[in-house]
């Protein structure tokens, strides 16, 4: 059955339109173009609610400059106002990788918007003669100053949100940490025994880790919040009034609740991607971190039998179609191949960054989709690492206890009161015999039975200590001699 259709026109020439759509012949026109990823704008609706602040700060701009009537203003502020609700993102129909710097999104936004403005205002869709995409909704505008200026808006709205996601498995890390806190282990470096800690430290430092960046995500969202609206091509403001600049980025602070500020200088501001990048990079070192606290969690619950088996990450689901019974640890897994893909995605940040020529980037359509996706992406990891996986981690307390006390890593906390060389030699004998370190140190004499229970404390051991007031020299055997001042 064939659809209804209206005839629109632009510089091509003539294209049918749906009778139903908001959008028109431009954004049709990009929908032929750039059959790119399978998806639309409307995916991030971040970015949607944005482009309508944007258009209702210059709408409103506009208006009280006496640019726009109040009637068309207004209906173009309604239209903004619903679009910003939620309303009409079916509407929002280009890639969002597409040619052109964002044009296409530009004039899908505004399209829809002056079609609903033409609705409230009882005419039907497509009268442009009373309310017009470019004369009217876009007016004092460019897609060069309102498309990256609504995609930093959006980027800001996305980092709150990953930050406050990632203070959320900050507080479970922490939570775990404390469950944890008297439980004893061996620290490793290079994979190595290295000397005791507790499992409520290596907690305590996942949840340390992911606070340092929810600091760094509010720094990239500062530089952000600098606009070049009112740039218009680009910079130098043509077409646009002189205190449109002005205004319109207090309107869009008042409407979008971010300190938007004009940029110092709106031809750099433009052409200037150096704020994605730092964005990009920070979201990176954000995914590293994350990444590298899950590789954590798997190595030390691996097994059970035959890995590290130090503690156990909850059962989400069965691991295997052929081995039974077995248990893979896919939240972790799931996490750190996010990570993977926020670092591919620095890259083609980095690299559309760089490629910008003259007075403008058109590469910022991809830059927006890699970061919103690295922020979306990031901040479900983050959501699903602390409610799937986190809360239900639980302790192999009797295997941890063991482990240190079998580790030749406890002779470190003996050697301010024996010596390295005697260290050495007590370490060669415990990995030869299978005895422990504590057992060998009292047999030789080295230190008595009340002198090593007290040394080996938990909390001797896992914090620093004021040297022992004892001289240390070695014997002709190799082997120290302790002697105490009285």
């Amino acid at each position: 059955m064939a659809q209804d259709t209206r005839t629109e026109h632009d510089l091509v020439g003539e294209k049918e339109v749906p009778t139903s759509a908001y959008y028109g012949v431009h954004t049709v026109r990009a929908m032929e173009n750039f059959a790119i990823t399978g998806a639309t704008i409307a995916q991030f609706p971040e970015l949607i609610a944005s482009l309508a602040a944007v258009k209702q700060a210059a709408a409103t701009t506009n208006r009280e400059l006496g640019l726009l009537p109040p009637d068309i203003a207004g209906a173009i502020i309604t239209a903004c106002e619903e679009i910003r609700g939620g309303r009409h993102a079916d509407q929002f129909v280009v890639d969002p990788i597409q040619g052109g710097a964002g044009t296409s999104t530009n004039m899908n936004a505004n399209e829809v918007i002056a079609n609903r403005a033409l609705e409230i205002l009882h005419h039907p869709r497509g009268c442009y003669e009373v309310v017009h995409p470019l004369d009217h909704v876009n007016l004092g505008q460019s897609t060069n100053d309102v498309y990256p200026t609504a995609v930093r808006l959006a980027l800001v709205t996305s980092l709150r949100r990953l930050g406050e996601s990632m203070g959320a498995l900050a507080d479970r890390f922490a939570v775990k940490a404390a469950e944890f806190g008297d439980v004893l282990k061996m620290g490793r470096t290079q994979l190595q025994d290295a000397v005791p800690m507790t499992l409520g430290q290596e907690f305590t430092t996942y949840a340390v880790m992911i606070e340092e960046d929810r600091r760094r995500l509010t720094e990239a969202a500062a530089l952000l919040l600098e606009s070049n609206l009112g740039g218009t091509a680009i910079g130098t403001g043509i077409n646009g009034h002189p205190r449109y600049a002005e205004l319109a980025c207090a309107c869009l602070a008042g409407i979008s609740g971010e300190p938007v500020r004009p940029a110092g200088n709106l031809i750099e501001a433009t052409q200037d991607c150096g704020a994605f990048v730092q964005l990009s990079g920070v979201l990176k070192r954000v995914a590293v971190k994350l990444s590298k606290t899950c590789n954590d969690l798997r190595l030390t619950s691996s097994g059970p039998t035959a890995g590290l088996g130090e503690i156990n990450l909850p059962a989400v689901q069965a691991g295997s179609s052929i081995m039974p019974g077995k248990v893979n640890p896919v939240i972790p897994e799931v996490v750190n191949q996010v990570a993977f893909e926020v670092i591919g995605n620095d890259l083609t940040v980095t690299m559309a960054a760089e490629a910008g020529q003259l007075q403008l980037n058109a590469f910022e359509p991809v830059i927006a989709y890699s970061l919103l996706r690295s922020l979306a992406h990031l901040r479900a990891a983050c959501d699903t690492l602390a409610t799937r996986c986190v809360p239900g981690i639980t302790a192999n307390r009797d295997h941890l206890h063991d482990s240190v006390h079998r580790s030749i890593g406890l002779v470190t906390a003996l050697a301010p009161h024996i010596g390295y060389a005697a260290g050495t030699t007590l370490a060669r004998q415990a990995l030869a015999s299978g005895r422990t370190i504590k057992e060998l140190a009292a047999e030789a004499g080295l230190l008595t039975a009340e002198q090593l229970d007290t040394i080996l404390q938990p909390h001797h051991l896992t914090a620093p200590l004021v040297q022992p007031s004892s001289a240390v020299t070695a014997s002709p055997a190799g082997v120290a001699v302790v002697r105490e001042h009285h």
